[in-house]
């Protein structure tokens, strides 16, 4: 049996049902390849030969003149069993089955399905699917979804698999487009003919590039082996779990989607903890924490600091604190002395920081400045959570991504609130330099809460 790391470092690719047609998927996927510079061989498989993009396609399989080590198959659910009897002639590792109309779509499709994992199993082929767009990998520009782009495969360290389709290809545009938020490794599984989380997670467990991983899950097919696989990753790396399916009417719909049995939503959460797993309720939870953890440190521990300009807002962030598990860092003497250098009211000086109105007499850069670094310096801070109105030009936060860069001890999170524009692109401008922006400071201090769950398990 091929292993999934030789699947994922695939060199050479054949694109079963490419078209000549150039926007069709498999023609579509082969500009991605030239597009995004993959050094790999490319072929395309149709019937009929020809070209595109000056791409030779080849009538059948056994035809290409070289070894294949990967096959995308954009054929019908009723020619994958043939096509996989001759990628297993041709040498063949591993498998992209993007079709849907398998076990999801009735008896037919089950008994196709079937046919598939029996094949499997008798040859040693991996595959991803049915329905997904499969795989990317940043440290090599492979990928085949045909919704790759150049930003998608730029490196980083998120290990990210999901039980699902178009959703891998969707997702991770939007998530890498934040910032320099990169994967290292993406898996569509699809139905879990073969490849499944366990195998994604053993994968991106012993994977050096991912630093950690995060999950999309409609179901979880053994649930003993599951919980086995996961503890043990998270001794190693933090993981992220976000989980469709939750309700009754949910779960139903996960059939006609991937053909997942249902969970019982209070049995996975006791799973994901025994395991120490960092379960999302959202996607966009699941993106904040993917930020916290790839771009800052964790916390040394669960004392957190608020440095505001409204008062209404740091109570909520100090809400959300409290109910988490998180207690209010109380600042040392030395602490205290450097922040009233810029705070002259006693009160405001102490946690929650209030910077206004001291702020208009000393200015923005310096206030912050000063603040920071006293925070960033003070052993019995564990965290800080910057709250800021957001100003037109998003320049203006400058200074506090250069004391964060000089230091970078402890997690620093930044919300801002005010104009929709301003407040956006003051965030991208955080997102850009690594900084972590959260519309909302209750969603930040959630995202400390979570990352202190993990820095205890170390």
């Amino acid at each position: 049996m091929s292993s999934i790391t030789e699947v994922m470092n695939s060199r050479n690719l054949a694109i079963i049902g490419a078209s000549r047609n150039p926007i069709k998927p498999g023609a579509l996927l082969i500009k991605v390849l030239q597009d995004t510079g993959f050094k790999g061989k490319v072929a395309g498989v149709n019937p009929g030969g020809g070209e595109v993009y000056g791409t030779t396609l080849y009538p059948d399989l056994e035809t290409i003149p070289f070894a294949v080590d990967l096959a995308v198959f954009y054929i019908p659910p009723v020619r994958v069993p043939d096509m996989l009897e001759k990628c297993a002639l041709k040498g063949v590792k591993g498998v992209v089955i993007s079709a849907e109309g398998f076990a999801e779509s009735g008896e037919d499709g089950r008994q196709v399905q079937e046919k598939v994992q029996e094949i499997l199993k008798r040859t040693g082929i991996r595959a991803f699917g049915p329905n997904t767009l499969g795989l990317v990998n940043t440290e090599t520009g492979l990928t085949t979804s045909y919704f790759s782009n150049q930003e998608m495969l730029q490196p980083g360290s998120i290990g990210f698999a999901a039980q699902s389709g178009v959703f891998v290809g969707a997702l991770l545009r939007y998530f890498t487009s934040l910032g320099k938020l990169g994967i290292s490794k993406g898996m569509g599984l699809g139905n879990k003919v073969d490849v499944d989380e366990c195998d994604a997670l053993n994968y991106f467990h012993t994977d050096r590039q991912t630093r950690f991983i995060g999950l999309y899950l409609e179901d979880v097919r053994n649930g003993r082996r599951f919980l086995e696989t996961v503890r043990a990753v998270t001794r190693d790396k933090p993981v992220v779990v976000l989980k469709g399916g939750r309700t009754a009417r949910g779960a139903q719909a996960t059939v006609s989607h991937t053909a997942s049995l249902a969970v019982d939503d209070a049995v996975f959460e006791g799973v994901l903890r025994q395991a120490g797993v960092l379960r999302a309720e959202s996607i966009e939870e699941m993106m904040h924490l993917m930020m916290g953890l790839a771009w800052m440190p964790l916390p040394k521990g669960n004392k957190i600091a608020l440095v505001t300009y409204s008062g209404a807002q740091a109570i909520m962030g100090i809400d959300a604190a409290m109910m988490s598990g998180l207690e209010l860092a109380i600042f040392a003497p030395e602490t205290r002395e450097k922040i009233s250098e810029v705070i002259a009211t006693d009160a405001k000086s102490k946690n929650p920081v209030d910077i206004f109105p001291d702020m208009m007499t000393h200015g923005f850069e310096k206030t912050i400045t000063r603040l920071l670094s006293a925070l960033l310096e003070d052993d019995g801070v564990h965290g800080i959570m910057l709250i800021n109105f957001a100003q037109e030009g998003a320049e203006m936060h400058q200074p506090v991504i250069d004391v964060w860069r000089q230091y970078r001890s402890k997690p620093l999170f930044v919300s801002l609130m005010g104009v929709q524009k301003d407040s956006r692109e003051g965030g991208d401008f955080l997102l850009e330099n690594e900084i972590p922006f959260f519309p909302y400071p209750e969603d930040a201090v959630r995202v400390f809460s979570k990352m202190w769950q993990v820095a205890k398990q170390k």
